[in-house]
């Protein structure tokens, strides 16, 4: 098998999906496949035997789930949509969430003809983010959602607003725990609170990390149980790396091995490119698992200079940053050495690309010990993206 690439284990999946769709018989709440997470469409016939099917953050991710889960419920959220691609929304979706009343204003009428639920995005501004401020959006000057102000303010102008929403979405977690969803909550009752007797449904957003090992799924789950019992609420939940947590890997081999420089850095380059193939290492930022291999602070590498087995290893594009992280080994990397990241099946494939026109990894699925080629790439796939 050519490196790099990634290797999708379904058995992984099918565990996270059956913690899931336990939750789902417990509550009676729905959960749907975040797109933007996990997209690896030749397992959502797996998907849509667990949950209740997927949420888009757009036309083309709408798209997919209708052509490649049929018969699942199929949502969309975008902060703004544009004209020409409303009418097909209105085809496809089941659920349409407007970020602001003035989306709402704008096309909420048509989704109401089309027979679309219909729901608006609020703003809790209750920030449990630590560290992520790029993935918070309750941050202060976030575009993303309506606060409670601006929410009355639009409905005192024009009440007609009111009537078209069907329930309200808030996504406000990233990789977290319950307890900050039930701070979360309790923010949205104490704000929204009089209006959740006059929706149908409310949508707790993504950010879960439902199959984490400690996560707490008791805290979660009366945290449904307490919007359908005091609000008689459909609850949904839009989770998406809780669907891939801990279900991928990403093969690379190791094409150099610098000598040690005057800081005590021993660079390691690799056929994989974190700016090309896993950017969340960059943009977060964090240091994804290897296996066989502990991780070290960038900022220590001092610290390490005299051992013989730290490495720091990065991709072989011109970016300078293009830097994966440094990692103590247990013996001595030699070239050609084949090296294994782990959990590299959320937000990694769908934010692939070309940069430097670097090949993108082929896709394998992984069953019953049989790895199956999904996709493969080449040099026309480099072309037709430019």
């Amino acid at each position: 098998m050519r490196t790099p690439y990634f290797l999708i284990d379904k058995e992984r999946i099918e565990n996270n999906l059956t913690i899931l769709r336990r939750v789902m018989d417990d509550t009676g709440c729905k959960i749907l496949l975040a797109q933007k997470c996990f997209s690896c469409y030749g397992l959502y016939p797996l998907v849509s035997n667990y949950l209740a099917g997927a949420t888009a953050s757009g036309l083309f991710e709408a798209r997919l789930c209708r052509e490649e889960m049929q018969g699942a419920e199929n949502h969309i959220f975008s902060p703004a949509y544009r004209e020409e691609d409303m009418d097909e929304i209105c085809k496809i979706c089941d659920h349409i969430v407007f970020n602001s009343p003035r989306q709402l204003a704008l096309f909420g009428q048509r989704a109401r003809r089309a027979g679309l639920q219909i729901g608006l995005r609020i703003n809790p501004e209750c920030s449990t983010q630590e560290g992520h401020a790029i993935y918070d959006p309750c941050a202060a000057g976030s575009r993303l959602g309506t606060r409670l102000k601006d929410f009355e303010d639009s409905i005192s102008h024009n009440p007609q607003l009111l009537s078209l929403i069907d329930g309200f979405h808030f996504h406000t977690l990233c990789e977290q725990n319950s307890d900050d969803l039930k701070t979360t909550l309790d923010a949205v009752v104490d704000k929204f609170g009089k209006y959740l007797g006059m929706m149908k449904w409310i949508n707790f957003g993504g950010g879960h990390h439902i199959t984490r090992d400690d996560y707490d799924i008791e805290l979660l789950e009366r945290c449904i149980v307490r919007m359908r019992e005091d609000y008689s609420l459909q609850v949904y939940l839009e989770p998406g790396e809780a669907i891939a947590l801990n279900a991928g890997e990403l093969h690379a081999t190791i094409l150099e091995i610098q000598p040690m420089d005057e800081y005590g850095i021993r660079n390691v380059i690799l056929d994989t490119s974190a700016a090309c193939h896993m950017p969340d290492v960059i943009e977060m930022p964090y240091t994804p698992p290897l296996q066989n291999a502990e991780i070290l602070s960038l900022n220590d590498y001092e610290k390490h200079s005299d051992e013989s087995n730290i490495y720091r290893l990065g991709g072989p594009t011109c970016l300078s940053g293009d830097v994966i992280g440094l990692y103590r080994f247990d013996h001595q990397l030699q070239e050609n050495e084949e090296l294994v990241f782990e959990d590299m099946a959320i937000y990694s494939m769908v934010k692939t690309n070309t940069f430097n026109g670097m090949p993108l990894p082929d896709i394998y699925i992984k069953s019953s010990n049989n790895n199956e080629l999904w996709k493969s790439f080449d040099y026309e796939d480099f072309k037709c993206r430019l």
